[in-house]
């Protein structure tokens, strides 16, 4: 064993705890939850049906969208998105590299390319500085992502796409909630995408997703591409999917969405006490925490992440002192196997490659135990003296 893992096993003041611990969540809302989960079993009626129209409308209510369209998953919602845009062959949508694998990877299933611009190296979102200039004739959306629950700069955003008459679609998967200049993100774009993944802020019992849009005809239409494309049944006026949310998954989330306000003040409060605890150790110049953004970003903490020139060590570290950790995300988007036939190589992208090499996130969730938090600053304030 190394010196290093050595003094991480000696310094440890506990058992491993997990990176998200749902289950502490689910002992707060069993109850609800559980009569919500009957009650479908009572009704029998598990594809869509009344349970998810309510959640549909309770979305849309809460968000302030004019509608909300409910479908199998946070992939599926960009998926439909671009299908319902009309995008694909020979077209180009601009998104960011450093995301979740389904941000290009819609793009490029419904057969568009995906248009790389590099990313801002403090909030991890799309360098606006560069975006115009990867427009080209070609061009028909931009995909900006709400990387970790940080609301993207949509105002210069909404003025080039307005410029070009370019689609909107907002990759939202982690910010529901969020807010940029007191709006919800989700409702600047032509369309919204969220996820319900288990570990999102507003998380279900499996996957499901969400597309929110100010527009009636697009609202149509998405419920039509949902349902292979019908508005009657067996009748289909144009090529859909089976792409539809399970009432079981909506009846939990209905529950889950009463208590996302105060969740998502108990994430923010998690990452004001890391920032306090960061600098009361003396790790502020060790680490780089995300820092409070300004008033008119509102940052909802999917993800609490730091930097380190030494991530690998110190997650390496952490792991044998019993804390957890996760890299989100450990490489690009045009690194990816998948995308080698866009022919990027190392370097196209060195905002996005270096926040690859360097970012780690921390446990954040809203039930996180003090002592648990204090354990992780701790483990950091130990690696940097070992």
């Amino acid at each position: 064993m190394s010196s290093s893992a050595k003094h991480a096993e000696n310094s440890a003041a506990g058992a491993p705890f997990d990176f998200l611990d749902l289950r502490a969540q689910f002992a707060t809302i069993r109850e609800e939850v559980m009569q919500a989960v009957s009650q479908v079993f009572e009704s029998q009626y598990f594809i869509l049906g009344p349970e998810v129209k309510f959640l549909e409308d309770e979305v849309a209510a809460k968000l302030g969208s004019k509608f909300a369209v409910g479908c199998a998953s946070g992939t599926d919602a960009l998926i439909l998105s671009l299908l319902c845009a009309g995008i694909g062959k020979d077209d180009e949508v601009i998104t960011t590299p450093f995301s979740f694998i389904a941000t290009g990877g819609s793009i490029a299933y419904v057969g568009a390319k995906p248009v790389f611009v590099d990313i801002d190296p403090v909030t991890y979102n799309i360098n606006l500085a560069l975006l115009e200039a990867a427009i080209t004739p070609r061009t028909r959306a931009i995909m900006p992502v709400h990387l970790f629950g940080l609301p993207a700069d949509m105002d210069p955003i909404l003025a080039i796409a307005r410029a070009h008459n370019l689609v909107i679609i907002e990759d939202a998967a982690q910010a529901i909630g969020s807010r940029y200049a007191g709006r919800f993100t989700g409702t600047f774009g032509d369309y919204g995408c969220f996820s319900f993944f288990p570990s999102k802020n507003l998380g279900g019992a499996g996957d499901g997703g969400m597309i929110t849009t100010d527009d009636p005809a697009i609202a149509e239409k998405l419920q039509m591409l949902r349902v292979h494309g019908s508005k009657k049944r067996y009748f289909h006026e144009i090529i859909g999917t089976n792409s539809r949310l399970h009432a079981l998954q909506a009846a939990v989330l209905r529950v889950k969405l009463r208590h996302l306000d105060a969740w998502q003040q108990g994430r923010q409060n998690r990452a004001d006490r890391y920032r306090r605890l960061f600098e009361s150790a003396g790790l502020s110049s060790f680490i780089t925490a995300p820092a409070r953004p300004p008033a008119k970003f509102e940052h909802v903490y999917n993800q609490f992440t730091i930097r380190s020139t030494r991530r690998d060590d110190l997650k390496t570290f952490l792991h044998a002192a019993g804390v957890p950790s996760e890299i989100y995300y450990p490489l690009c988007i045009h690194l990816q196997k998948a995308f080698a036939y866009l022919g990027h190589a190392p370097g196209d992208f060195p905002e996005s490659e270096k926040a690859s090499r360097e970012v780690l996130s921390l446990p954040a969730y809203p039930e996180l135990p003090d002592s648990h938090q204090n354990r992780v600053v701790q483990a950091i304030a130990d690696f940097r003296s070992a």
